[in-house]
């Protein structure tokens, strides 16, 4: 019997039995897991503009709502951030999620090298906002990570 945040079972399902699916769309699923009061986003491929920011404001609904302070980002299949999505997700979006009560961050690093590199970045200045954050590989150990935070 696994922990329940397996990503997929041996038939190719998913398999994160403790969370609600919120939103799906061609490039992204958002999730809920109410149990550890986690906002989990899975980009399935490169992300950016209005879809980039439906995912995330439809997340920081779900801070707000249940008061979660954790959040997950599997960033596998995307990119580097475009400059504006990564201006307005810094200035705009991150404060409101850090006043919402946002405070650990699981990143699932991109598999291409220039969109880790990006994401690095972002991980390592979140001391300076507050906020605990941590880059993996994989999902799984992100949110384990995450559990115990």
């Amino acid at each position: 019997m696994g922990n329940g945040f397996e990503e997929t079972t041996r038939s190719g399902r998913e398999a994160w039995p403790t969370a609600e699916t919120i939103l799906v769309a061609d490039g992204f699923v958002l999730r809920y897991h109410s149990l550890y009061k986690i906002v989990h986003h899975e980009f399935r491929r490169f992300v950016h503009g209005d879809e980039f920011h439906e995912v995330l404001e439809q997340g920081l609904t779900l801070l707000k709502r249940h008061g979660a302070m954790k959040w997950l980002s599997d960033d596998r299949n995307n990119g580097a951030l475009k400059p504006a999505d990564a201006q307005w997700s810094s200035e705009d979006w991150a404060p409101r999620a850090m006043a919402a009560g946002w405070k650990y961050w699981a990143v699932v690093l991109p598999k291409k090298v220039f969109g880790q590199t990006n994401m690095r970045r972002f991980v390592e200045g979140s001391a300076q906002f507050g906020r605990i954050a941590q880059a993996f590989d994989e999902p799984t150990p992100a949110m384990s990570w995450l559990r115990q935070q």
